[in-house]
C-alpha cells in the first residue's frame, strides 16, 4: 500500500487546504501568526513536507474561520470527483 502522503488523494487534501486559506484571503504569514507558528511551518504543510493530524487540522481551520465538517465535505466531494474506479483483478 502506497503511503498516503504520496497519493493523489493527499495532493487533493493539500489543494483543499490552500483553497481554504486563499479563499479566507489570508497569507501564509497571517495564518502562521494566528496559529503561533512560523511561516515555514505553513509552507511545509501546504507542500506536503509536514503532515497535520486531525486536531491540528481543526485548529488550522478555526484560524481561517472555516468549519471543520464543511471542510471534510468539500474534501470528500473533491476526492469523489477525482477518484479513479478500482481496476478489477482477475482470478486465475
Amino acid at each position: 500500500m502506497q503511503k498516503s502522503v504520496y497519493s493523489d488523494a493527499y495532493q487533493h487534501f493539500l489543494l483543499e487546504l490552500r483553497d481554504v486559506r486563499t479563499n479566507a484571503d489570508m497569507s501564509q504569514e497571517q495564518l502562521a501568526a494566528a496559529l503561533g507558528e512560523h511561516q515555514t511551518f505553513i509552507s511545509k504543510v501546504e507542500r506536503g513536507i509536514r503532515r497535520l493530524d486531525v486536531v491540528e487540522l481543526r485548529l488550522w481551520l478555526q484560524a481561517l474561520g472555516s468549519d471543520f465538517p464543511e471542510f471534510c465535505g468539500h474534501l470528500d466531494a473533491r476526492l469523489a470527483r477525482h477518484s479513479r474506479p478500482p481496476t478489477a483483478t482477475r482470478k486465475r
